[in-house]
């Protein structure tokens, strides 16, 4: 009888109902069926084993995932410091803020009528519904509060940090800026620019010359110099776009500084675009290692799945499995509130990089 291969060692284990089962437990056994349903499975094992590490936990979070309802996911994951510094677009913080000053988006549909929602001012993300009119408010918001700020550079870290702290004593509010002012977590958003954030900044400048000076070189030297201090880091990415890269080149940028920096040690993502265009929001967790972005013995995953569906199964389950770990896990201390962001009570430069060659 020939021998039975290698390559056949472990069955697949058809998925069973159990009315009765929890997301954690649902988890555990997709990792024995196919496809993207064991990737989210082992996503949460993955997980796991970053929080039970000494490592920083980067999350990286592009798309639309605050319109679509995602937001008090990444408050949560923040609030209970299953991840210890945020990389997001600006359209995300724009969105959070906007729920969180007591607005709303509304369910409506892929298709509708656009001009009919033109006419009527309201905007549409794919299947989701906002008023024009208190976008243009929020707007004003953030341009009246920036042209408040001392007129000097702000790392985007710094302010918002600072716009998390504003909105938090003027609403106390539940969302992602304030999750994060009041944790202390970090957020930085390279590409704020691109975002109503940035319009709002530019309505400041308009109204106080030299108002809304965002400091986007020193986020790359302050984010390095993150890593340089505290070189064991993992990543969460969700979706791709400028903050999956701008994690990666975090740890590119120390390495060229500090040769205890290898790359991360966990990364998991959670990601629609496919790699064989080039783009990088669809790049392979393999790629990133010839980067050096990933160590090249990195737990790591990527499931291919939309974020919408995957985020909510996957941090309800890690909020009944892995709560107490999260809470006894070695975490970075950060005070983002600082000019100089401190580390462990010393403050990173955003200017100059830390060398320890």
């Amino acid at each position: 009888m020939k021998k039975r291969s290698r390559f056949l060692q472990v069955p697949i284990e058809p998925f069973t109902i159990e009315p009765d089962l929890k997301a954690d437990e649902i988890l555990q056994k997709m990792e024995r069926i196919s496809f993207q349903g064991r990737s989210l499975g082992v996503a949460h094992r993955v997980w796991q084993k970053m929080l039970a590490d000494d490592v920083t936990i980067f999350m990286g979070m592009a798309g639309a995932l605050s319109a679509g309802g995602l937001r008090m996911v990444v408050a949560y994951l923040i609030e209970h410091r299953f991840i210890d510094c945020l990389v997001s677009t600006g359209a995300n913080l724009y969105h959070d803020l906007h729920e969180t000053r007591g607005r709303h988006h509304y369910l409506g549909s892929a298709i509708a009528n656009d001009a009919a929602l033109a006419e009527d001012r309201i905007d549409r993300v794919y299947d989701t519904f906002a008023s024009e009119e208190e976008f243009c408010d929020n707007d004003v918001w953030i341009g009246d509060f920036a042209a408040t700020l001392e007129l000097r550079p702000y790392t985007s870290r710094e302010f918002l940090n600072l716009l998390g702290g504003h909105l938090w004593n003027e609403t106390h509010g539940a969302g992602i800026l304030t999750a994060a002012y009041k944790a202390g977590v970090p957020i930085f958003c390279p590409a704020i620019a691109d975002s109503s954030i940035g319009m709002g900044l530019s309505q400041g400048r308009h109204k106080t010359k030299g108002a809304g000076h965002i400091d986007i070189i020193g986020d790359i030297v302050e984010s390095a110099n993150l890593v340089i201090r505290r070189p064991r880091t993992a990543t969460v990415v969700l979706g791709g776009g400028t903050p999956k890269n701008f994690i990666n080149q975090a740890s590119v940028q120390a390495e060229f500084f500090s040769d205890a920096v290898g790359g991360h040690k966990y990364a998991v993502q959670i990601v629609t675009d496919v790699p064989h265009f080039g783009g990088a929001s669809g790049s392979t967790l393999e790629e990133a290692q010839s980067w050096g972005k990933l160590a090249t013995d990195a737990d790591r995953v990527t499931v291919h799945a939309d974020a919408t569906i995957a985020l909510p199964l996957l941090a309800t389950a890690l909020a009944r499995s892995s709560s107490d770990r999260a809470k006894r896990r070695k975490r970075p201390e950060f005070d983002p509130g600082q000019r100089e962001m401190l580390v462990e009570g010393r403050p990173i430069s955003r200017d100059t990089f830390e060398e320890t060659r």
